[in-house]
């Protein structure tokens, strides 16, 4: 999906974002499990960008901490004073300027535009009739106080006014400019040079490139996008509503590719969740980062799965709890009220209810008898529990790792068990049961006369 022509990418970042009312950076608080600015990194990802320049601001440290963990040429440049987005792409040039080719403006906090939106803007640049900027975009059911467009009929741009500066005509139009846009390198720097602040905000609009390059005869186009795609997130509100855009289309993907759920609303997935054929998902399901879901699986309600790699034909829940490193084999059963965590449950293996199995393996065909808990934390180190093929562990049984359970072994319940177990034995650990004849009887007659 590579881009045909060589084009860095200038990410805007440099927004206090304090109307979100947290300590986090606004372009670092999640969606679907991962930070805005990740989002917008995979818009550009698949086009192989020449080079990512990140322009920060307020709180640039957190932002810079997170760029240092991506897997991307990225370049963070700092924006000192925010005084509006031209200002903004321009700190950009250093960065860029000895790179020749195409340029596109994406903004941290606008994370659902599509590659092949971002390639279409790009591609638009090198039409027949050679436009000196290509911009994104969009008509939302509510333009509120978006920049307008207006356009004739060949999508060639005539002018691009900010609300504020609108007028009540120019106010009527539904077409609205999203701030993405691309453009060459070669054009972009000498129009930024000429931005004015002559405005209402008394800011650096980036969109008055635009009306620079029609009044010296070049022309202007707009690629229109989908309102979702170029939604943007200001507070919380805005953030949970984007939020439920791309739930939705999951849910709509997963069932597309063969999978049931029962209520789509309630089930809710991380952005890496991948979900096979014939899967069906009951009502109130929670998806974490992490999580593969082979053929065939069935998982009930009230289940919260993250880090797990579920495998073909397992049943999971109701009420059950995969933690990170949860391996389920093919055909194994997690019952309700359990949890699992870095451990292995082989082929046909059974963990029905009420137990908590930590740092082990279970081996395939074995039974695990409710309340039973693998004590896998000394205080100090995690240890891990061994249990063979088709073991049986009775009901309220503890296993004190590091601990052995053989194949075929049975573990009496309510044992606590501390030492190794051979293959095919019966272990028990528990006090002998000693049984008094009527001493209940003659205990409440004691207390009667009191």
């Amino acid at each position: 999906m590579t881009a045909h022509k060589p084009f860095s990418a200038v990410i805007l970042a440099a927004g206090k974002g304090t109307r979100m009312r947290s300590d986090t950076h606004k372009i670092l608080h999640p969606l679907a499990g991962r930070p805005l600015l990740g989002w917008v990194f995979d818009s550009i990802a698949p086009l192989s960008p020449d080079h990512i320049v990140v322009v920060t601001g307020s709180g640039r440290e957190q932002v810079e901490n997170y760029l240092e963990q991506a897997n991307l040429p990225v370049t963070p440049v700092t924006q000192e004073e925010q005084l509006g987005t031209a200002h903004a792409v321009a700190q950009a040039k250093a960065a860029l300027d000895k790179f020749k080719g195409d340029i596109v403006v994406l903004y941290g906090d606008v994370p659902l535009v599509q590659p092949q939106t971002v390639k279409a803007l790009l591609a638009r640049l090198h039409g027949e009739d050679k436009p000196a900027v290509s911009v994104l975009a969009f008509r939302p059911d509510d333009p509120r106080q978006y920049g307008r467009i207006v356009t004739d009929q060949s999508a060639h741009i005539q002018k691009m006014v900010e609300y504020k500066d609108a007028s009540e005509e120019e106010r009527q139009i539904t077409l609205c400019n999203s701030g993405l846009l691309a453009i060459r390198s070669e054009d972009l720097w000498p129009l930024l040079s000429r931005v004015q602040n002559n405005n209402a905000s008394g800011e650096y609009y980036l969109p008055d490139i635009v009306m620079l390059a029609l009044a010296e005869g070049r022309q202007a186009v707009t690629v229109e996008a989908e309102a979702w795609e170029v939604s943007g997130v200001n507070n919380r509100a805005e953030l949970a509503s984007l939020e439920a855009i791309w739930q939705n289309r999951k849910r709509q993907e997963v069932m597309k590719e063969g999978a049931s759920l029962i209520a789509p609303d309630t089930v809710w997935f991380s952005y890496d969740t991948e979900i096979g054929r014939d899967v069906t998902i009951e009502p109130e399901v929670f998806f974490g980062q992490d999580v593969k879901v082979a053929n065939g699986v069935t998982i009930h309600s009230f289940s919260h799965i993250e880090g797990a790699d579920i495998k073909e034909n397992v049943e999971i829940g109701p009420f059950a709890r995969l933690r990170p490193g949860a391996e389920i084999a093919e055909k194994a059963k997690i019952g309700n009220f359990v949890e699992i965590k870095k451990s292995k449950v082989e082929k046909g293996a059974k963990v029905n209810h009420l137990t908590y199995i930590g740092d082990a393996t279970i081996g395939a065909g074995s039974n695990i008898g409710g309340g039973t808990i693998t004590c896998n934390y000394d205080g100090f180190n995690k240890s891990r529990t061994e249990i063979g093929e088709k073991a049986f562990i009775g009901s309220n049984s503890a296993l004190v790792a590091p601990v052995r359970i053989g194949a075929g072994a049975i573990i009496a319940a309510g044992s606590t068990i501390t030492h190794n177990v051979p293959d095919d034995s019966l272990a028990i650990a528990r006090s002998e049961q000693e049984n008094k004849a009527l001493w209940a009887k003659k205990f409440r007659q004691r207390k009667k006369k009191k």
